[in-house]
């Protein structure tokens, strides 16, 4: 992709967003900070939208080769808009993320492997979407995350294995830089709204599927593993403090930090976004790629992640009910 293609891209994408903010603001669609909320202020909703935009907009410049990918994300990203307008019913929700998810794997390919597979990929790809999902609640996190997820395949595209088109995760990539330009501030100008984070949710799992695919290297699971840790622990702890995994919360580790410690969205985002870099490099420069090798690294990171939430936290606010 030359450059002046690039500047076109983000500047179709930068006014893109800024059409968003006047409509959202027009019929207003925001947030109102709760007491579940880590913000004080109103703040418009749904500037995530940018990311299956700029997927959208793809095949105006490359044509339509990952066609079904991107009708699955049109749907997911439809039935999530609604929701931020208006709750829609869990029900509802869920056949449209099936509908998505499925056209995914259409695009995939992955309807050719033996019906076990095709179940654990959707447990797989259904409950990462929803921890991703749940993961966005500070100024910057999914952005900044999602940045670093985004140019790590990009690398592993170019330099390791190539797996898909570059320039559709190069837009994937400008998409997230236009979102972090109005979110990755103290006071953040749009959140990503559950439009944002599902749909970015999808377009990197998509990704990541297709790598591991072609590959058959289950390791670049790890690209996400910060994120996995402290879904799995706060899903863990709560368990063990009998409360309903389902109801909103702020028991995430990320959450501790900001609400309780008072520390700067911005730094918690920053600290998530540099310890999944450190995770990358060692996964794609020192890691061995072997199964042994992964389980042991799960394991090993797990009782890390733990002892440090004790550490932190205390085992009263983990463990009390």
């Amino acid at each position: 992709m030359n450059i002046i293609l690039l500047l076109v891209i983000f500047i179709l994408l930068f006014i893109t967003e800024l059409i968003y903010f006047r409509i959202a603001d027009k019929f207003n669609i925001i947030d109102q900070p709760n007491h579940r909320s880590s913000h004080t202020g109103i703040t418009l909703r749904g500037g995530g939208i940018i990311f299956a935009m700029g997927m959208l907009f793809y095949p105006l410049y490359f044509g339509f080769e990952y066609s079904y990918f991107l009708l699955g994300l049109l749907a997911i990203a439809l039935i999530s808009f609604m929701d931020d307008i208006k709750p829609v019913s869990n029900k509802i929700r869920i056949v449209f993320h099936l509908i998505g998810v499925a056209l995914m794997f259409y695009q995939l390919g992955l309807f050719n492997l033996p019906f076990y597979w095709i179940i654990l990929a959707l447990i797989l790809v259904i409950g990462s979407i929803n921890a991703i999902n749940f993961m966005d609640g500070i100024n910057g996190i999914t952005g900044s995350y999602a940045l670093i997820t985004l140019c790590t395949l990009l690398y592993v595209n170019i330099y390791v294995a190539p797996f898909v088109a570059s320039d559709l995760l190069i837009v994937a990539i400008i998409s997230v830089i236009v979102f972090n330009f109005f979110n990755f501030r103290k006071k953040a100008k749009c959140f990503a709204g559950d439009v944002g984070s599902v749909s970015i949710a999808f377009i990197i799992l998509f990704f990541l599927l297709k790598l591991m695919i072609k590959t058959e290297d289950f390791s670049y699971l790890l690209f996400l593993l910060l994120y996995g840790l402290d879904t799995v622990t706060t899903i863990f702890f709560r368990l063990i403090r009998k409360e309903n995994i389902f109801d909103a919360h702020r028991s995430h580790f990320y959450q501790y930090w900001a609400n309780e410690r008072k520390m700067s969205h911005l730094v918690v985002s920053a600290i998530y976004a540099i310890v999944q870099l450190a995770i990358n490099a060692l996964i794609l420069f020192l890691v061995p790629h072997t199964i042994f090798v992964i389980c042991l690294s799960l394991v090993f990171s797990t009782v890390i992640f733990v002892i440090l939430r004790y550490v932190q936290e205390g085992s009263e606010r983990l463990t009390a009910h």
